[in-house]
């Protein structure tokens, strides 16, 4: 049951279709959860290309560093879950990503965590299809609460921190020759980040979360 003191000092939960939270309702949303045993988790994604990227670096006086790129398309598609406790999940894939994924990536959520969950992400077509509101209706609306986030602020979600720190720090200058390099370089930058659960609190904090 939630707490009278909770309910006065939050704005009533909105239905489906209302508009998305601001930075004021994302902090009473994590007090509430914390105050109600629930998991506050934001949901991300992006793509990562062979391509490196390109970061100042040292090198001898005169010898410019040469980075030699492998020219293509392909991509990794990437999803993260991140807790501010410094909890983080990470699926990645050679396809793009659809709500079927993003059904599956919710799936192994509600195996990892425990109890009910106040999910954050933005407002992304494959958040908000068909597929995602039968997911809800058939079983996993009662542990999973959605709020959306407003249109064009990334500033507002801790994921872009994540992303930031792998594609600029622990990738940067990496150049791949080919798809399978490159989810061997993520998935031990991801390890890398997994290991340093400060740095992940850290991009609640740049949120002002």
């Amino acid at each position: 049951m939630e707490s009278t003191e909770a309910r006065s000092t939050c704005p009533p939960a909105r239905r489906r279709g209302d508009g998305p939270v601001a930075r004021g309702d994302l902090a009473c949303h994590q007090q509430g959860a914390q105050a109600q045993g629930q998991a506050l988790v934001f949901i991300d994604e992006s793509g990562f290309y062979p391509l490196p990227s390109v970061v100042r670096t040292y090198a001898p006086m005169g010898q410019t560093p040469i980075l030699r790129e492998w020219c293509t398309r392909e991509h990794l598609s990437a999803i993260s879950a991140m807790s501010p406790e410094g909890q983080r999940y990470f699926h990645c894939q050679n396809s793009t990503l659809n709500s079927e994924d993003v059904i599956a990536f919710l799936e192994h959520l509600l195996r990892e965590v425990p109890g009910r969950m106040v999910l954050i992400w933005d407002g992304s077509p494959i958040h908000r299809s068909h597929l995602i509101r039968e997911f809800l209706a058939n079983g996993a609306a009662p542990r999973l609460h959605l709020e959306r986030l407003p249109a064009y602020a990334p500033e507002l979600n801790p994921g872009e921190g994540l992303w930031q720190q792998l594609k600029g720090v622990e990738l940067r200058n990496v150049c791949c020759f080919n798809i399978s390099h490159l989810r061997v370089e993520l998935r031990d930058a991801v390890k890398r980040v997994r290991r340093k659960p400060r740095i992940i609190q850290s991009f609640f904090r740049g949120a002002k979360l």
